[in-house]
């Protein structure tokens, strides 16, 4: 059993995770140190945050390990679904899990303290990668950036306007 659990989970708020988008020198892109990935599946339509990657949650089992190699000079990867209270979560900590797996040496950064794969000097070098959740989910997001273009892609008002 993983000792990474949802305990271990550290949230950022729509606000924060904004002002990284827009605050970049790459906007409207995403900073190149920055990874947002979308795990919503068919409830995907209706807009995204723009510069995510979407990896529905149903192809999470064989998409995590090629997803930890993609993102392996990120040093800020944020998961997302609807809600951000049940896909996102169990992505981020799959996510971790994996990268886990593939390198017992790796550091997350998580709840403001590193977190060790392993023990020894490598360990205690550098920052590791922070994996986070975004608070609310794309429905929070959508709420209050979907009509801005800086910061969300393809947004369909009449889809979110009473609810998903």
């Amino acid at each position: 059993m993983s000792d990474i659990t949802l305990a271990n989970l550290t949230y950022i708020t729509r606000e924060d995770l904004s002002a990284q988008l827009l605050e970049s020198d790459n906007a409207p892109a995403l900073p190149s140190n920055l990874a947002i990935v979308d795990v919503r599946d068919s409830d995907h339509i209706g807009g995204h945050i723009r510069g995510s990657t979407w990896v529905p949650s149903s192809e999470l089992d064989y998409k995590t390990p090629e997803l930890v190699r993609q993102l392996k000079d990120k040093e800020v990867v944020v998961f997302h679904c609807v809600l951000s209270q049940q896909r996102g979560p169990s992505a981020a900590l799959r996510y971790l899990r994996e990268k886990r797996r593939l390198d017992p040496e790796s550091k997350t950064e998580s709840q403001g303290e590193v977190k060790e794969g392993g023990e020894g000097e490598k360990a205690k070098e550098g920052k590791g990668q922070k994996v986070l959740v975004l608070s609310g989910g794309f429905s929070e997001w959508q709420e209050k950036y979907g009509p801005d273009k800086r910061l969300t892609e393809a947004w369909q008002k009449d889809i979110w306007e009473y609810g998903s």
